[in-house]
C-alpha cells in the first residue's frame, strides 16, 4: 500500500527523520537514538516514509542504512513553489505598499 506523501511529512518526528539522513544515511538505531521514543516506534516512522518513496534504504554488511530520496523530495518542492510564488508576490505588494506609505509621511 502506498501512503500519500504528504501524509508521511505531516508528522514532525517524520520530518525530524528527513532533516537528519538528509546529511548522512543512518541506521535506525543511529536515528533512534536522536529521539526519545522507542527503537520500534522510529521504525514505523521509517516504513512510513519507505512506503512514501521519501527514503530508500541500502544493505551494507549486515546494517541497513536509510538516506533520503532526492527525487521524491523534488516532486514535494515542485508543488510548493506554486505556493512560495504565491507568498512572494503577495509580500513584493506589501512592500510597495509600506514603500508608498514611508513615502506619504515624509
Amino acid at each position: 500500500m502506498r501512503r500519500d506523501v504528504f501524509q508521511a511529512i505531516a508528522d514532525p518526528t517524520r520530518r525530524a527523520i528527513l532533516v537528519l539522513i538528509a546529511a548522512q544515511a543512518m541506521t535506525p538505531n543511529a536515528i533512534a537514538e536522536e529521539f526519545h521514543t522507542s527503537r520500534q516506534a522510529v521504525s514505523k516512522h521509517i516504513q512510513v516514509l519507505t512506503e512514501c518513496a521519501l527514503v530508500k534504504q541500502e544493505q551494507r554488511g549486515r546494517e541497513i542504512y536509510y538516506s533520503l530520496e532526492i527525487d521524491k523530495m523534488k516532486e514535494i518542492d515542485k508543488w510548493l513553489s506554486q505556493f512560495r510564488k504565491i507568498w512572494e508576490a503577495r509580500f513584493n505588494q506589501l512592500n510597495e505598499v509600506l514603500s508608498t506609505m514611508k513615502k506619504q509621511r515624509k
